[in-house]
């Protein structure tokens, strides 16, 4: 996923249908410098981790 379209995700507030290894996700936030996101499985919001936008697959 290019940094443009996770930053446009993450400031809507909608929960779009990303995905990180087959889990669907919400992108909290993005580091734009790193080209990371802060994400977490949408059945486990405690799980939240830094993830490459590379391996976040939009459906």
């Amino acid at each position: 996923m290019n940094v443009q379209r996770a930053q446009e995700i993450a400031t809507s507030g909608v929960i779009a249908n990303i995905t990180f290894n087959g889990v669907r996700v919400f992108i909290q936030n993005v580091d734009e410098k790193n080209e990371t996101a802060r994400i977490y499985p949408l059945d486990d919001p405690q799980k939240e981790q830094d993830v490459p936008l590379a391996n976040l697959m939009e459906h």
